[in-house]
């Protein structure tokens, strides 16, 4: 009688996720460029409160407040995901059933 195992799927070596390193690296230089502007928005608020328009001046003044919250949501968003990456995980399937010399309800 033919085996009903079934060969997994075939992974292409282009799907496969960046190395751990890589994400981390490129996370680490997101946070850096976001914590840059942030500290251009503060210096920004701080010199430029008196000679430019109010609106302005609060405008850097919330990207210097709300950028650290984003740029450390971002940095420990952990790894993306490739395109065409299953976002769902197939169940294993199961080869064994149960005997068929057991009989329900009589003792073991």
């Amino acid at each position: 009688m033919p085996s009903r195992r079934r060969t997994p799927p075939v992974v292409s070596v282009t799907s496969a996720p960046k190395s751990l390193a890589d994400d981390q690296s490129r996370r680490a230089s997101r946070y850096l460029i976001q914590m840059g502007i942030r500290v251009a928005c503060f210096l920004l608020t701080v010199l430029l409160w008196r000679h430019v328009p109010l609106w302005l001046s609060i405008l850097f003044l919330v990207g210097a407040v709300i950028l650290p919250y984003t740029a450390v949501l971002f940095a420990n968003a952990g790894r993306e995901r490739g395109i065409g990456s299953d976002a769902t995980m197939t169940p294993p399937e199961l080869t064994a059933g149960p005997r068929h010399d057991d009989q329900p309800g009589e003792p073991r």
